[in-house]
């Protein structure tokens, strides 16, 4: 479609349609890779701007001005999610952090609870039927733009058109700016290999043919992801597509065809990663975006047989309290997603949830595996929601246990050197027996050659390995629910 034939009076320059925004506005930007990184900047330069508030969920472009005085004394920004580039400001205090959960936030925008004035969004050119795509970015955009007063498009041809939720037509939208660049890249850096390594070959034992995944962004996951390549026929239903999938898409390891709710798609909400995805996700059929709060939405997750989901976690106390989003008193990223599809695995039929995280911090001065989280530190997940939990060191299953139970599951998968103090601090707090033995200080990895299974005639597994500390508490033949084909795991018998 021409836009200068169908829409001539909508087509303006950025700094023309800028200048419609009043000051005193309340502006949402569209999410992550996907914002307008042309009518951002231009919204900064124009100096007639003053008192705006921003709404946005990953911020990338604000962090270029979040250092100048000037720019804070015009600019609000609200945050609903800290990116990595946004860290250092929000320790200062110089953005406002929105804790919340992501298939909330289209509701607060609907209801007028966070009303909005302008909506700037990136789109794709239109269709011979006039129809946008929001590409890259449809979680929150959609509803920002759907709540929004007057919406404000960068059209920009290296948008990718994605199927689902993403499509919006030109008459909804009140101003077309034509500008093209290239989309934010954001691709995590690896650190820690060996440590992620680990994590991921105990991620590896959890996850069975078939299942369905949520997975987040880092490079924690994005190890986790390449650990898998040995599946069969998994599935995907997330809030967000990386470059960590493309091998398991390339490699027919992610197929969705044993999804039980829109099987043959990839559901998600938005990407980020390099070039060479969003050049995999134009006009490919196997994606399904849609916005946050359906894919975020707990109830939908569950209609999901086999959902697991993976998320990682800033640290875990002996009790299965969960922090996310703080390091103690300082705000570090976001609730997210983590609580909705926690919830939601937990109601899907054979889905559970796994928490993955290394076992320490700092250069392993400090164990993630805490006493009690740190002062000032949210609880994100809490001891309910915790199914299982993962480091370097071994999976601890914390559902349905006690706290005894718990202290011995985690102080086992906490890293050897802090064993022995976490038990002596569960035992001043009578979590445990006062005569309670720590676990092993030695690394147990070599246990990993003992373990056995067998399949069953009735298609069931038995999983066989060696006891272990946490098995002190279980009496005669200890039996656990076993992911996602019926089984069981034998630990020992008496």
């Amino acid at each position: 479609m021409d836009l200068k034939e169908s829409c001539p009076d909508k087509l303006l320059d950025a700094e023309t349609a800028i200048a419609k925004i009043k000051n005193g506005s309340r502006v949402f930007v569209g999410t992550g890779c996907g914002e307008p990184q042309h009518l951002i900047r231009t919204l900064v330069e124009d100096l007639n701007m003053q008192d705006i508030m921003i709404y946005q969920m990953l911020s990338w472009t604000f962090s270029d001005y979040v250092d100048d005085p000037k720019f804070m004394k015009r600019f609000s920004l609200k945050l609903f999610f800290i990116s990595a580039s946004m860290r250092k400001a929000a320790f200062e205090g110089k953005i406002d952090y929105i804790p919340t959960y992501l298939s909330q936030i289209p509701r607060y925008f609907a209801n007028r609870r966070i009303g909005l004035d302008v909506a700037l969004i990136q789109v794709s050119p239109p269709d011979k039927f006039g129809y946008c795509s929001l590409g890259v970015s449809v979680d929150i955009t959609l509803a920002g733009m759907q709540n929004a007063k007057m919406v404000i498009a960068q059209v920009n041809p290296r948008m990718p058109a994605t199927w689902g939720d993403s499509m919006v037509h030109i008459d909804e939208i009140d101003y077309l700016v034509p500008y093209e660049e290239p989309l934010v890249e954001a691709v995590p850096s690896f650190k820690n290999p060996e440590v992620a390594d680990r994590i991921g070959f105990y991620v590896n034992q959890l996850v069975d043919d078939g299942a369905t995944l949520q997975i987040g962004f880092g490079h924690l996951p994005n190890t986790i992801l390449q650990q898998l390549m040995d599946k069969r026929d998994l599935g995907i239903h997330t809030q967000l597509i990386t470059d960590a999938f493309l091998p398991l898409f390339e490699q027919q390891v992610i197929t969705n065809r044993k999804k039980t709710m829109l099987p043959g798609r990839a559901v998600a909400s938005l990407c980020m990663g390099s070039e060479k995805l969003y050049q995999y996700v134009d006009s490919n059929p196997m994606f399904y975006f849609r916005s946050s709060e359906f894919v975020n939405d707990p109830t939908v997750i569950a209609r999901n047989d086999n959902l697991i989901s993976i998320s990682s976690a800033l640290e875990v106390d002996l009790t299965g309290q969960v922090c996310t989003d703080s390091m103690g008193h300082l705000f570090y990223s976001g609730i997210g997603d983590q609580v909705d599809f926690l919830r939601g695995s937990a109601m899907s039929k054979g889905g559970f949830s796994v928490i993955a995280l290394p076992s320490t911090a700092q250069n392993g001065k400090v164990s993630r595996i805490v006493p009690h989280l740190s002062e000032g530190a949210g609880v994100a997940t809490t001891r309910g929601d915790v199914n299982f939990v993962v480091t370097e060191y071994g999976i601890a299953e914390l559902s349905g246990k006690s706290i005894y139970q718990r202290v011995m599951e985690l102080a086992q998968i906490a890293h050897p050197k802090f064993r022995e103090e976490l038990i002596d601090v569960a035992k001043s707090r009578h979590y445990i027996f006062a005569d309670q033995l720590p676990p092993s200080q030695d690394d147990l990895i070599f246990l990993e050659g003992y373990k056995n299974r067998m399949i069953l005639k009735n298609g069931k597994t038995v999983e066989f390995r060696p006891l272990l500390p946490s098995d002190e508490f279980a009496t005669g033949t200890s039996f656990t629910h076993c992911r996602k084909r019926p089984s069981i795991s034998v630990f020992s018998t008496k």
